[in-house]
């Protein structure tokens, strides 16, 4: 039998809190789905490759680049037989470059690249169209095996278009192409038309007596079934 004591005690919590902390430094560490999803890793020549080699804080991780934070700055995902970019695409939302050419990409994107506000070069089959169309980017130049979009255009910044927000709301860029709209402070709701801030402690108070209620509505009748069975 092993003997315990006050020693024996401390060396369990030491080695509990390490184990804890090899957990957390591996979580950490652990790079997004949409870096992996293509075997291999980024190409020397690329362009996603040398946008990494312009910083020393950022490092090649797979099919990303990433700075010191994990945070996604460019992806290469060329030629990994993809249709379309997959699910885990959305994780590489804060990218700058993006490499998808070389792939059986369906021609139109939609809107795969909502929310891609930071991105500025983007890298395609030449049969494949720029994510919002070509009038959606600053520059759109042809190549021999690729296409490439860049310096995706601000369409709330636009002249000559429709007001596309209610007079109480505000545009905000959400993509290539894509743009949304956010009611100004002291109103929300429809169209931005209701005035005052939207009431948590109301909403959250009706859905709490709500709930509430319909538990002891099943509370009580289970207990009736009970008592007669």
């Amino acid at each position: 039998m092993a003997p315990s004591g006050p020693g024996n005690l401390i060396n369990l919590v030491c080695w509990a809190l390490a184990l804890l902390l090899a957990l957390g430094v591996e979580r950490a560490l652990a790079l997004p789905e949409v870096c992996t999803q293509c075997p291999g890793s980024v190409q020397n020549l690329s362009q996603v490759a040398l946008y990494c080699k312009e910083s020393s804080t950022l490092m090649v991780q797979a099919r990303c680049c990433t700075n010191q934070k994990g945070t996604i700055l460019g992806l290469d995902l060329q030629n990994c037989s993809l249709k379309d970019p997959g699910p885990n695409f959305p994780q590489a939302y804060t990218a700058v470059i993006i490499d998808l050419q070389t792939n059986p990409l369906k021609d139109d994107l939609g809107d795969t690249f909502h929310g891609f506000t930071h991105l500025e070069t983007l890298v395609l089959p030449q049969t494949v169209t720029c994510p919002g169309g070509n009038n959606s980017w600053e520059n759109v130049t042809y190549h021999m095996n690729n296409k490439i979009c860049k310096w995706q255009k601000n369409l709330c910044n636009s002249t000559g278009e429709p007001e596309m927000c209610p007079e109480n709301g505000s545009c905000l860029p959400d993509g290539p192409g894509l743009s949304k709209c956010i009611c100004t402070d002291g109103f929300h709701g429809y169209k931005c038309m209701r005035q005052g801030s939207f009431s948590l402690l109301m909403f959250f108070g009706i859905l709490g007596s709500t709930t509430l209620s319909i538990s002891f509505l099943l509370w009580a009748t289970q207990r009736r079934k009970a008592k007669t069975s």
